[in-house]
């Protein structure tokens, strides 16, 4: 175990990658696909042969224990290491670019599930599996580093547990962290969890009728929230509507970090139900498809469909699994959607999805987006402000925790949101520059800083896709993806002196 905590992030995780690369080996000679088996086989023995190199190299070096250090190596690992996922993709597919299998291997790594490939049909069953792994091990880096990294740093939805009092602490605690130590505890912590609950969705798709390969697939898609599938989403499986069960059910733990881990008192699990994101997210199922539901009466008179029973049930489940879909940053889209739609009468049902995908799941998870416990945080100040107009000298109660709650946690709440909104503009502008229409410049810049790749499918006109937008339009989509999944504050901390001094 020595050995691995001298190591950089970066050379782990190449290790790890490289390791990776004889399950589609595997796959393949199942198959009796050779070609594939050979490709990935090579590329994987030459890339750990790399990985032993490295190590070897930097195990006679003293690693910097400064979190803003291992925050850099998390940026450089989502950087640089699809170009080495990309280079046997870039291989097996002749009429793909390079920087278009690093865009797919990018978008893969950061769990956001964008592909350039239309119709995903027509792209081998190994390659998808290589995709869904890279995502799946993408959201397992996540919710190690949430932990490991972020949460001592005061950053990815932690910083609104700040206190004023508080701040010294945390400049200490940021200074005297074994970040090494920290993420080698919870990777033994998460890892047996997160592929045990896997292996057992997995198991339970392919009992509700998924073929085996279908199931894994969208079994790692649902853990990663990254919405990847090789038969065009869950219109293609055959589990129908228990198989999208499961995927709701499964999808809470991207709501709640409780699902994961204990608190410090051991009481995660009986706190679940007093979760702050839990309720907002049961808030939302319940609101939003009601709404969507009653509008067939008060909003499409005019529809000519006469009411059923079944079609009222089909379109209520419709909008409650997107809800929890797109809230979670998914992006699977449930068969009895465009009941829905139909059943609301709704033009514009896009719009209810990208606000969804920017409330975000939860923190210290593995999905994107602002993260529920923030908006909580702001709505909390703001009922505290509301008061505060008729009761000028009132003193909330709750204790001296609750307040500061309210107050520094509302504060760096509140600046994530802004700096939030600011790159999302900033983005929007890189994607009009390109050509692209403010409509599908909003859409991609809320899918890439939401990593909800498969937006542009609900969300637009259905003549958006990620082929046919230009380079430059990809290369801008990248920066919103590594943007999103690392969070702007994480990256602003790469630039604050205070991070880098001694």
């Amino acid at each position: 175990m020595s050995v691995f905590r001298n190591q950089p992030l970066f050379v782990l995780l190449f290790g790890i990658m490289s390791l990776l690369m004889y399950v589609p080996v595997l796959f393949s000679v199942r198959l009796d696909q050779w070609l594939y088996a050979r490709t990935f086989f090579y590329h994987g023995t030459f890339f750990l042969i790399i990985s032993v190199l490295l190590g070897i190299a930097f195990s006679s070096q003293k690693l910097q224990k400064k979190i803003v250090q291992n925050i850099f190596d998390l940026f450089c690992c989502f950087v640089f290491l699809p170009i080495f996922m990309a280079i046997p993709l870039n291989y097996l597919i002749i009429n793909i670019d390079f920087f278009d299998a690093y865009f797919e291997m990018l978008s893969s790594f950061t769990t956001t599930g964008a592909s350039i490939f239309d119709d995903s049909t027509k792209i081998p069953d190994v390659l998808h599996l290589w995709r869904a792994l890279i995502a799946w091990v993408g959201g397992l880096l996540m919710l190690v580093a949430a932990l490991a990294i972020f949460q001592p740093a005061g950053l990815g939805g932690f910083d609104v547990y700040a206190r004023k009092n508080n701040s010294s602490n945390l400049k200490n605690q940021i200074k005297s962290a074994n970040i090494r130590s920290r993420i080698i505890k919870y990777t033994i912590l998460i890892s047996p969890i997160y592929f045990v609950l896997t292996i057992i969705m997995s198991i339970l798709l392919i009992l509700s009728g998924d073929r085996p390969l279908v199931a894994v697939i969208h079994a790692m898609s649902t853990f990663s929230t990254s919405g990847i599938s090789n038969v065009s989403g869950l219109q293609g499986a055959n589990s129908g509507i228990i198989g999208e069960l499961l995927i709701a059910l499964f999808l809470i733990f991207a709501i709640s970090r409780f699902m994961y881990q204990q608190d410090s008192e051991g009481r995660g699990y009986r706190r679940l139900k007093k979760d702050k994101e839990v309720n907002i997210m049961l808030i939302l199922i319940i609101i939003i498809p009601s709404l969507l539901f009653l509008r067939h009466w008060f909003g499409a008179i005019e529809a000519s469909e006469s009411f059923s029973f079944q079609s009222g049930l089909s379109a209520f489940w419709g909008g409650v699994f997107m809800v929890i879909s797109f809230l979670s940053t998914t992006g699977f889209e449930s068969e009895h959607w465009s009941a829905s739609q139909m059943w609301s009468g709704l033009k514009t049902p896009g719009l209810i999805l990208m606000g969804l995908c920017v409330l975000g799941g939860g923190i210290a998870t593995t999905a994107g987006g602002v993260k529920l416990l923030r908006v909580y945080v702001l709505y909390k100040h703001g009922i505290r402000e509301m008061t505060r107009l008729s009761y000028p000298h009132s003193v909330a109660g709750a204790g001296e925790k609750a307040r500061s709650f309210r107050k520094e946690g509302a504060y760096a709440a509140w600046i994530f949101f802004m700096l939030f909104l600011v790159s999302l503009a900033l983005i929007i502008l890189g994607f009009s520059a390109t050509g692209i229409k403010f409509e599908h410049s909003l859409i991609l810049a809320i899918s890439g800083l939401s990593t909800v790749g498969p937006l542009i499918n609900v969300a637009g006109d259905g003549s958006l896709n990620y082929s046919q937008i230009s380079d430059i339009a990809k290369f801008i989509f990248c920066i919103a993806m590594v943007l999103g999944r690392l969070e702007a504050l994480a990256v602003i901390a790469l630039f604050n002196p205070n991070y880098w001094s001694k």
